[in-house]
This record gives C-alpha cells, sequence and structure tokens, in this order.
C-alpha cells in the first residue's frame, strides 16, 4: 500500500468508511485529511454497526495509529462524544492509537449558532447544512481569525481569542440574526478544560507522518464528503467548505504531493444525492423510491432521505481528472439486483453539444441531458460472491463497461454493508 488516498467520487455517501476499513487491515497508520462530524461513516463487522464522524475509520481495527489532521475542522464536544461511544462498543482508544494535530482548526459553539441561525436566514435559498459549524469554523480560519487546538493548552492566548470572537459575532448573532449572545467567561472555562483533556491525544502530525513515512509503513488518508461537494470542484454554493479530492491530503496533513503514491475513488453502481441542486441522472418516480428504500439511502449523520439515480459517469469522470484517481471502488452492486433494466449516464447533451464533464454553473447543469446506455438487469442477490467469478454475468458486463468508457480499474468490489462482503477483483 504505502501511500494511499480513499476519496468519494460522487456527492459523499460512496461508502467510503467501509472501504477505509476494509483496506486498514493492512495500513499501519489511517489519516482525516478535511471536514469534519458534518461527515458519516458506517462500518460493519460481524453483527456491530458503527457509525463514525470525526474519528478515522480505522479505529476500529485497533493497534493502528489513527489521525485527524490539520485541514480538519475539530470539535472537542462531537470528539469526546464519540470517544465515549466507540469505548461503550468495546473499542480502545488510547493516545498511542488515536492523535490529533495541533492545528487543527476548532470548532466553537458560535460556529453552530452562526451555522444554524444564517440557514434559517436564507429561507428557500438554504444550503443544507448539518448546522454543526462547519463553513463558519473553515471562514474564521481563512480569516485568520481561528482558534486552533494548540490554543487550548495556553490559557492567555484562548482567552484572548474567545474575548476578540465575541466581540465581533455576539453582536452579529443579537442584532442581525437574532439569537442569543454567548457567554464569554463560560465558553473560557468550557474549552479550556477540553484543552487539559485533549493534551494526551495532540501532535504535531505532519512530523509523525514523516517519520512514517520514512520508516517505509503503509498510509491511509480517509477523504470525507465527495468529490462534488468539493469547495472549488463541487456543485457550488451546494457543497462542504473544504477540498474533498485527493489534493487536500498535503495541505489538510502536511506532508507534500509527492509522498502520495495512489488514489482510490468510491463510487456507488448508481448516483445519490442530500439536499438542493441540479441531478442529472436523479430518478422521481418508482425506480428511484425503490432504490432508496433497498438500499436504506439514509444519511448517516442527519438522517436525511438521498435523492437517488442511475449512475453517472460524467461525475465519476470529472474525479477521476480533478483527483488524479488511480483506481475505482464499486459498492452497493447488490442494491440494484432485481432491477430489469439498467442504465449508465455517458454523457450530457448541452444546448445541442454533447459533453463529458460538470460544467461549474449550476443553471448549464440544470439544462443538461444524460445520455444513457441501457444494461440487462440481474435477479440473483449477489451479497453472497466471495469473488468477481462469482457475480451474475451481467453484473460483471455492467463492470467492465464502466471500466471500457472510464478507462480505469474497478479494484474492489463491495457487494453489501459488512466488512466481509467485499473483494479485490484487481491489484490497486
Amino acid at each position: 500500500m504505502s501511500t494511499l488516498v480513499i476519496v468519494g467520487a460522487q456527492w459523499g455517501d460512496e461508502g467510503k468508511g467501509k472501504i477505509t476499513d476494509y483496506l486498514a487491515e493492512t495500513a499501519d497508520v489511517v489519516v482525516r485529511f478535511q471536514g469534519g462530524n458534518n461527515a458519516g461513516h458506517t462500518v460493519e463487522v460481524g453483527e456491530k454497526q458503527y457509525k463514525l464522524h470525526l474519528i478515522p475509520s480505522g479505529i476500529i481495527h485497533g493497534h493502528k495509529e489513527n489521525i485527524i489532521g490539520n485541514g480538519v475542522v475539530f470539535d472537542p464536544e462531537a470528539f469526546f462524544k464519540e470517544v465515549a461511544y466507540l469505548q461503550g462498543m468495546e473499542v480502545p482508544i488510547t493516545p498511542k492509537q488515536l492523535m490529533v494535530s495541533d492545528r487543527a482548526t476548532v470548532i466553537m459553539p458560535y460556529h453552530k449558532v452562526l451555522d444554524q441561525l444564517k440557514e434559517k436566514a436564507r429561507g428557500k435559498n438554504d444550503i443544507g447544512t448539518t448546522g454543526k459549524g462547519i463553513g463558519p469554523a473553515y471562514t474564521d480560519k481563512v480569516d485568520r481569525s481561528a482558534i486552533r487546538v494548540c490554543d487550548l493548552m495556553h490559557p492567555a492566548v484562548l482567552q484572548e481569542k474567545i474575548h476578540m470572537a465575541l466581540a465581533e459575532k455576539n453582536p452579529y448573532i443579537q442584532k442581525v440574526l437574532g439569537g442569543e449572545p454567548l457567554d464569554e467567561e463560560a465558553l473560557f472555562e468550557t474549552y479550556l478544560a477540553y484543552g487539559e483533556q485533549l493534551k494526551p491525544f495532540v501532535k504535531d502530525t505532519s512530523v509523525l507522518l514523516y517519520q512514517r513515512i520514512e520508516e517505509k509503513k503503509n498510509i491511509l488518508f480517509e477523504g470525507a464528503q465527495g468529490m462534488l461537494l468539493d469547495i472549488d470542484y463541487g456543485t457550488y454554493p451546494y457543497v462542504t467548505s473544504s477540498n474533498t479530492t485527493a489534493g487536500g491530503v498535503a495541505s489538510g496533513t502536511g506532508i507534500g504531493p509527492r509522498f502520495i503514491e495512489k488514489a482510490v475513488g468510491v463510487t456507488k453502481a448508481y448516483t445519490t444525492r442530500v439536499g438542493k441542486g441540479p441531478f442529472p441522472t436523479e430518478l422521481l418516480g418508482e425506480v428511484g423510491e425503490w432504490i432508496r428504500e433497498k438500499g436504506h439511502e439514509y444519511g448517516t449523520t442527519t438522517g436525511r432521505m438521498r435523492r437517488c439515480g442511475w449512475l453517472d459517469l460524467v461525475i465519476v469522470k470529472t474525479a477521476i481528472r480533478v483527483s488524479g484517481l488511480t483506481s475505482l471502488v464499486l459498492t452497493k452492486i447488490d442494491t440494484l439486483a432485481g432491477l430489469k433494466t439498467i442504465k449508465i449516464c455517458t454523457g450530457y447533451r448541452l444546448h445541442g453539444k454533447v459533453i463529458d464533464y460538470v460544467p461549474a454553473s449550476l443553471e448549464d447543469l440544470a439544462h443538461c441531458e444524460p445520455i444513457y446506455e441501457e444494461f440487462e438487469g440481474w435477479d440473483a442477490s449477489i451479497s453472497l460472491a466471495k469473488s468477481y467469478e462469482e457475480l451474475p454475468v451481467h453484473a460483471q458486463r455492467y463492470i467492465e463497461r464502466i471500466e471500457d468508457l472510464l478507462n480505469i480499474q474497478c479494484s474492489i468490489i463491495s457487494v453489501g454493508p459488512r466488512r466481509d462482503q467485499t473483494f479485490q477483483k484487481a491489484a490497486l
């Protein structure tokens, strides 16, 4: 493995957590490099199901090093809740197994208040944010006014930064958004206590990662969300506030791009998205509802219903280009079992021209008409398949056509939610 990045090749929810867990078997270190606890990764091992939001999926294996990188916006309250949840699931958590970058931006309570009140103020133009303070925390980071994890260990610095933040944000929360002001002293005491609690977990993770690279350790970088939620290349403004592509690894972990050897994109055998925005292959009738219910397409973090549609290779091709993907993982192909016919979108028709990329303008994307190829479906349940050869022939043809159209290998196939419902088709 050496160094390998896993990213979502659609709008998120592709099964990255499960695939990270699967590949973590041979990893020494698993690293989150962007996003926050707005992510939702579900991993099933035997009869147990783990729902993760902030902590890297490698934690379930035990005896792996798991790192929350500087590109993550870090909520201490959510972190300790997740630690307690995992300990309740008999997952050991120690500072040797779990480390937090001292440079990570801290999500503060005023970020959550701002997130929720601003979303409410948008009315019908709401973005669909989770309300967890992700965007406002990244805003402060770019504005150079953020509180970082290292600041939590320095009382005078923390107190001054909270004072300056509330002097700006409390009037805006009260007078513009109609909310309640936050108490400066209470905030300081709470986050000073979090700093004490966090101390054993906090490290300069850039230095640690470089050491592990020098030691030739296997390092797995785990992305959150998906390519089309990238702040630059996603369906803006219906995106998250970070770079979800493989390019985010270097800035989000503090290691140079030359150390990243492979990038793997995870895609479902169909397409889903949560929230507003154009969705060229969306299925609004019975088939879309059938896929949603059979695939349990409801958000891990929010519980929101996911919109469902046919596999859109224009999206995946864009992910291959932007993230420099070296192979794909195809998940949830078992969900399609039972459909008589299945379609793949191979391109868009926009104003009379055929294009094979996602346009920047949402107005243009809304006018894109999908161009489809149709395939014969497979009736047999494929969830028991342990190898590519055990898949129904029509499922194999579906996969091979995806590979032909994208000129890339589907290296791993997932036929169900459990760890053991995954097999490798080709080398990564």
